[in-house]
């Protein structure tokens, strides 16, 4: 690019005055000179009413703090930094969980669609009372032993099987107090089978209000007389030969009556409920 060069008037002689020619060829010349195209690069900035220009030197570089604020800066400089990789691990984290929710429950799905397990049906089939009398219940705390029955039907099961662990207990109770209790005993059931077990139950220190004796006695002679049979039992199901899930709790409450409370009793039940704690089976 070439510099744009304006002429400059010449200074008159000073041993020779103007003579009124020249003058006004000056007058003219000076009337037809042009101003400079950047008149801003030869001369200072001027600033504005109230506002004052600061010239820093070229050789001086800003981006560097002070040594006595390095360390601030650095730590102010990397929190961005930071931050954006604690949002990485939260989002990659969220995922992960998100993934295995989703895997889990695809799991579950295909298992419950291949398996289709029901919960096994329970019911007593008899019971046997000694120890316990409406007319002697007037006396000392009783000590009655009770033998049960009860029938554990896996029918609805093809393919999932269940297994009772050690450590399960049964109990029997009227109004409300327990009249004896005893220990479930532990096998594996397979797919479609029933199975009969019994256990034996023993209570001490039994004893009812004059209340309870009145009422125990009237349904005595009705021949019909309420009881309620509760157990708990560690129990995990089996699905096939390698898959089987932890152990959970399983309990059974079943509303029987019986027309005796001396010797073998005949026990007709009114159904049986099953819960589990806590929430796996959700057929149940």
């Amino acid at each position: 690019m070439v510099d744009r060069v304006h002429p400059m008037p010449s200074p008159p002689h000073p041993a020779s005055p103007p003579s009124p020619g020249k003058e006004e060829d000056a007058a003219a010349a000076a009337a037809t000179e042009t101003t400079p195209l950047h008149p801003a690069f030869h001369a200072p900035p001027v600033a504005p009413p109230g506002m004052y220009i600061v010239q820093i030197p070229k050789d001086q570089v800003l981006r560097v703090p002070p040594p006595d604020r390095a360390r601030r800066y650095r730590a102010l400089a990397g929190r961005p930094a930071r931050q954006r990789r604690l949002r990485r691990a939260c989002f990659g984290a969220c995922g992960a969980v998100l993934l295995l929710l989703l895997a889990a429950a695809a799991l579950v799905g295909a298992v419950y669609l291949v398996f289709r397990p029901r919960a096994p049906a329970f019911s007593v089939s008899s019971l046997s009372i000694r120890g316990l009398d409406a007319q002697s219940s007037s006396a000392s705390a009783l000590s009655p032993v009770l033998d049960l029955a009860v029938r554990a039907d896996n029918g609805a099961n093809g393919k999932v099987g269940v297994d009772y662990r050690g450590g399960g207990e049964v109990s029997v109770s009227y109004s409300g107090t327990r009249l004896a209790a005893g220990a479930w005993p532990a096998f594996r059931q397979p797919p479609r089978n029933v199975t009969a077990l019994s256990a034996t139950l023993s209570g001490a220190g039994v004893s009812f209000s004059d209340e309870q004796r009145k009422q125990l006695a009237a349904e005595q002679a009705a021949r019909a007389v309420p009881l309620t049979v509760e157990a708990r039992v560690p129990v995990r199901l089996l699905f096939g030969k390698v898959l089987r899930t932890w152990t959970v709790d399983v309990k059974a409450t079943c509303r029987v009556t019986v027309d005796t409370l001396a010797g073998e009793a005949a026990a007709a039940g009114r159904g049986c409920r099953v819960k589990v704690r806590p929430f796996l089976w959700w057929w149940w």
